[in-house]
């Protein structure tokens, strides 16, 4: 039982010291998760950091992904472009739900709004020497007007789009399309650092924003 607890005990103070020696200055850790992400059956360590501004922009967020070699933590990958900040969810405050893993896929969740709500979901596999999204699933819109979803397969190109519409006197008939959409190149490092990736469906002209 001693045996068991000291080895625990250097696990976690091995983690810590990582931890500290990767966090941003001046965050904190938001959340933590592990899961093997890269296919060699050792788990990674996922962790989400607040880092606080000098102004009202609210807290920015990074995400850290560290991995085990020769008994050590070292760091994958990190990026501040993939993790929306805590006040960027409209009225609905803080937009970020959680960072979770299934079955080596990195997934990260995003809702917000106010009368008008989003959701968000990416899709991350490690591929080619860094996370590259995968798959992107969206919805959006206000209850008695419409409804847009959309599921976006990157690998494939096959994005899925539909718009159920309640009011059909102000926004017309409901649309559902599937397009084929190759070439989009985006990972942890640029989801979000430029303007929203715009696609235009070709038959229902309607705007797809990534």
């Amino acid at each position: 039982m001693k045996t068991t607890f000291c080895f625990l005990s250097l696990i976690f103070s091995t983690f810590c010291f990582a931890q500290k020696e990767f966090q941003p200055k001046g965050s904190a850790v938001n959340e933590t998760v592990d899961g093997d992400l890269d296919g060699d059956k050792i788990p990674e360590k996922v962790i989400v950091y607040d880092i606080k501004t000098n102004d009202d922009s609210g807290d920015i967020r990074e995400i850290q992904i560290l991995k085990k070699v020769n008994n050590k933590w070292t760091l994958l990958e990190k990026s501040k472009n993939a993790i929306l900040g805590s006040k960027d969810g409209g009225m609905m405050g803080d937009p970020y739900m959680n960072t979770t893993i299934e079955k080596g896929i990195l997934i990260i969740t995003h809702y917000g709004g106010s009368s008008w709500k989003w959701g968000i979901t990416d899709k991350y596999r490690f591929q080619n020497g860094h996370f590259e999204l995968i798959g992107y699933s969206g919805d959006g819109g206000r209850e008695g007007d419409y409804l847009t979803t959309v599921d976006f397969n990157l690998s494939t190109g096959q994005l899925n789009y539909e718009k159920e519409v309640q009011n059909v006197a102000e926004y017309g008939q409901s649309k559902k399309e599937t397009f084929i959409k190759k070439g989009l190149k985006i990972n942890l490092q640029n989801r979000n650092q430029d303007k929203q990736r715009e696609i235009i469906l070709p038959k229902t002209k309607e705007k797809v924003y990534l």
